[in-house]
């Protein structure tokens, strides 16, 4: 095993055991016993269980950052709130693991911050969207990072609960989240469904981590990555018209046949 290979193993290593006992709760002889390696060859590589744990939370806060960012390269504001729950219930479904060590706090040895702080980013990109849409709304984009901290609370606690009863289902449970914050308690949609923008969107996941190390390989790896989600989201969108002028023509075919029937029916009661 090449000293890459090793620390890879040893971080996913230290990652289902951080996730299953927490940091205070796993020791670097339980990381080297599942490596079946010695103590000394885990504090060659990472000095400790901190080093270990730093990468894992790094890692982590990444992966969702980039699900959360590309789920907000949405042109319509609604688009990207759906799209912002589905980013987070996607990493939960996908990376559970990694949740359950985001959620606690991440210990200060890690120098990483914490989940708190995690929110707190994303809130920050989400106020940004917010505050266009109400300057474009008549209401005053100064409270833009008050309601981004809401909205980003309430799917996050949402996240959590549903980390671990995973009912209903990922789409579902955005629906409902969208519900709520789109319309209210006052006028709550009773069967909230996402829209065709955003129903079944799978995001593109940051590129798994490995021993590659050369970073023109990494920079060729990400600009690939980042043409195939160009690619995808550009389908979705042309799927998303087509189904909208669908939407339209059908509407247009009901308001005739009704206007034609209404017709009828007036024609009858004047033969009668």
């Amino acid at each position: 095993m090449t000293g890459a290979e090793r620390r890879e193993q040893l971080i996913q290593i230290g990652r289902s055991l951080f996730a299953e006992k927490g940091f205070d709760g796993t020791s670097v002889e339980e990381i080297a016993a599942h490596a079946s390696v010695s103590k000394p060859v885990v504090y060659e590589h990472f000095g400790g269980k901190e080093g270990i744990y730093a990468v894992v939370i790094d890692r982590e806060m990444q992966r969702l950052l980039v699900l959360v960012t590309q789920a907000l390269s949405a042109t319509h504001a609604r688009v990207k709130v759906e799209r912002a729950a589905l980013a987070l219930l996607q990493y939960i479904e996908e990376s559970s693991e990694g949740f359950r060590i985001l959620v606690r706090d991440s210990h200060a040895a890690s120098g990483t911050g914490t989940f708190a702080s995690l929110i707190s980013d994303i809130a920050s990109q989400v106020e940004d969207v917010l505050a266009d849409e109400f300057a474009g709304r008549g209401y005053d984009p100064k409270t833009a990072p008050m309601y981004a901290q809401m909205l980003v609370g309430m799917v996050a606690l949402t996240g959590q609960w549903w980390l671990d009863v995973r009912k209903p289902s990922r789409e579902t449970v955005a629906a409902h989240l969208v519900n709520l914050c789109w319309n209210g308690l006052s006028d709550l949609d009773p069967a909230p469904a996402l829209t065709n923008a955003s129903r079944g969107l799978v995001l593109a996941p940051p590129l798994p981590p490995g021993p590659v190390t050369d970073p023109k390989e990494l920079s060729r790896q990400r600009k690939e990555q980042e043409k195939l989600w160009r690619e995808a989201e550009k389908q979705r969108e042309r799927e998303a018209k087509e189904a909208e002028k669908l939407r339209r023509e059908q509407e247009k075919i009901r308001a005739r046949e009704a206007r034609e029937n209404e017709k009828l029916a007036r024609a009858r009661e004047s033969e009668a």
